[in-house]
């Protein structure tokens, strides 16, 4: 009887071990493919993420160093405090983490942890419903260059928002707020004297956040290779499994293999990328894990809250396609 259990000891201790001497086996074994794949996510990287992240980033870090989070958090306080339980500074990562896309708001956040701006509760409060797929994604790439249609765009977009303040309504019950926030700036304000100084440090901070995304771009484009290459998928039964394999892993890919399913009743291909937009997959999880390991934050509200965001989007998207007859893309 000790046997399976000496076995899933020593399997948990050679785990990562065992998995990362595949992955480079399958490197060798898939040269080709796998080259191909790193190639097509270095375009990505640079003609779509990097062009579209890095202006965010800077400006983010540029306005932390404004009087704006200060104004917003007196002015919008009476507001974000009923609704999601965090002060009124939270509206800068909710904005921000709606028209900026992944991890942006997770990036505020945790930032305004470090700077002690926000209690470890009310900072993973924020992470379950502040990083959210941007509108240039779902309405550009998603709508009109996957699905061909903007209309399909607008009802992801609606849903994704309406999924993510759900979640916020939601968590707002997430623990109780037990340590207090620091009354004391941390942050030096933006002037003519420390401009260059100012700018410099955005700039060389944004690029370290945003070569780090990069980099798991690239990683996760050849390891979808690697699942197709191998055929491990061939096992599911159909291809809507696959699809949703390949979203959980790395949600471009598989938002496009989902589009490009043909099916009669394309409802069943938008609902299920509505899912996977909202969830953001594994990829988005770690880009974002690497970010809060620098800080106190818990990864878990975020899972949570991403699952449940992926989960009341598809509802969302589902119940508007039945209600109103414009978002009937039916072709039966």
């Amino acid at each position: 009887m000790k046997t399976p259990t000496i076995f899933i000891i020593k399997l948990k201790e050679y785990f990562f071990t065992i998995l990362i001497t595949i992955f480079t086996i399958c490197l060798v074994l898939f040269s080709t493919a796998n080259i191909q794949a790193a190639k097509k996510g270095i375009e990505l990287f640079f003609t779509g993420v990097f062009p579209s992240l890095f202006p965010f980033f800077i400006a983010s870090d540029l306005l932390s160093h404004t009087n704006l989070i200060p104004l917003m958090s007196e002015k919008l306080n009476k507001y974000m405090k009923p609704i999601f339980n965090v002060p009124g500074l939270a509206a800068f990562p909710f904005i921000m983490g709606i028209i900026s896309g992944y991890p942006t708001g997770a990036k505020i956040v945790t930032d305004f942890r470090n700077q002690n701006m926000l209690s470890k509760e009310e900072g993973e409060r924020l992470l379950a419903f502040t990083n959210n797929s941007g509108p240039m994604f779902i309405l550009g790439t998603v709508g009109t260059c996957m699905f061909l249609d903007k209309s399909i765009g607008l009802l992801l977009l609606i849903t994704h928002i309406l999924g993510t303040i759900s979640v916020g309504l939601i968590f707002r019950f997430w623990k109780s707020s037990k340590l207090k926030r620091s009354s004391q700036e941390t942050t030096s304000y933006l002037t003519f004297n420390n401009i260059g100084e100012v700018i410099g440090n955005s700039i060389k901070n944004s690029l370290n956040t945003v070569f780090m995304i990069g980099g798991f771009i690239i990683l996760f484009s050849v390891i979808i290779s690697i699942l197709l290459q191998s055929n491990i998928l061939s096992i599911l039964p159909n291809d809507w499994l696959k699809g949703i394999i390949i979203g959980l892993v790395e949600l471009t890919n598989g938002v496009s293999f989902v589009s490009s399913i043909i099916s009669k009743n394309i409802t069943i291909n938008i609902v299920i990328s509505a899912f996977l937009i909202g969830f953001g997959g594994i990829s988005v999880l770690l880009q974002v894990f690497s970010i809060t390991a620098k800080s106190d934050l818990s990864i878990k509200s975020y899972i949570y809250g991403k699952l449940l965001h992926g989960t009341l989007s598809a509802i969302y998207t589902y119940l508007l396609i039945c209600i109103f007859p414009i978002f009937n893309f039916s072709l039966n």
